[in-house]
């Protein structure tokens, strides 16, 4: 049986925005999460200020305290799978606030030996100087990743595809992916977000296998106002992507990160029906 791991992210949640039934409700995120069959929970870490956010720091609200995260974790038969650090990284260095941010992280993680620290570009446009601010990114990424890995820490670089991105297209992943240190962090390759910036997924996952040691499963409906469907609806072929990851022996989590429309009226509903359904189809191949 292959070492494959199903967990959750909580941007499924995350989408209704704040004030509207989920704020610091990562213990029910957890529940529905381990209700679904999933062993696994990424909550997120934001560098965006509390006022801007309007909810509690880094959108962990009570359980930034870890004491209280683990706790509830085990109550539920759970693991930390990991933590999505989101920040731009395309200036020269780390902002203060960008530090700040990933400090805190790697300082977090310490608690959960084994998570992971994924680092997560967030969009920030793509109109002036794209080259320098790709590299930029591939930059931060390594120092931040070589402070992680010398507190011990693994770490998983996760690119995606708004149109502001940075990261998104076949010439952005050739810049950022071969210039990031392969001794400190590794590739997160979401699968939705590799199809929406218009790459084959196999191909994209063949030529950087080398770095892949996390990975994000979304559905992709096409090109348009809604490019996301609710897993198995979708144009992607799971059976296939993790057929690839059992021959090449991965082991890790498979994180679901469900974007579709539905998730932002259901975030419970689509988190148990996307456990099911990779009850039904994925879990006899990793098997």
């Amino acid at each position: 049986m292959a070492k494959i791991q199903f967990g959750s992210e909580v941007y499924t949640w995350f989408m209704q925005g704040t004030g509207k039934g989920y704020d610091d409700k990562l213990d029910h995120m957890i529940k529905v999460a381990a209700e679904a069959g999933f062993t696994g929970i990424e909550p997120m870490v934001l560098e965006i200020s509390k006022k801007a956010l309007g909810c509690s720091k880094y959108w962990l609200g009570r359980f930034i305290d870890p004491v209280k995260l683990r706790d509830v974790l085990q109550k539920h038969r759970m693991k930390l799978a990991g933590l999505a650090l989101v920040c731009a990284w395309d200036a020269e260095k780390e902002t203060p606030a960008e530090k700040e941010a990933a400090d805190f992280a790697i300082k977090y993680l310490k608690h959960f030996p084994g998570a992971m620290l994924g680092t997560v570009t967030l969009p920030s446009g793509r109109a002036k100087d794209l080259q320098r601010r790709r590299l930029n990114v591939a930059r931060n990424i390594n120092l931040v990743s070589q402070r992680a890995h010398d507190a011990g820490l693994k770490c998983s670089y996760h690119p995606n595809s708004p149109p502001a991105s940075l990261v998104r297209t076949q010439e952005d992943y050739d810049v950022v992916l071969s210039s990031l240190d392969p001794k400190v962090t590794g590739w997160t390759p979401d699968v939705g977000h590799i199809a929406r910036g218009g790459m084959d997924v196999i191909a994209t996952l063949n030529k950087w296998q080398h770095l892949v040691n996390h990975i994000h499963y979304k559905d992709f409906s096409g090109n348009g106002p809604e490019p996301w469907a609710q897993m198995g609806t979708g144009k992607l072929d799971f059976h296939r992507i993790t057929e690839w990851l059992v021959a090449r022996n991965y082991e890790g989590w498979i994180i679901c990160e469900d974007e579709a429309h539905v998730a932002v009226d259901d975030p419970d509903g689509v988190t148990r029906q996307n456990g099911e359904w990779c009850k039904s189809n994925l879990k006899p191949i990793v098997a």
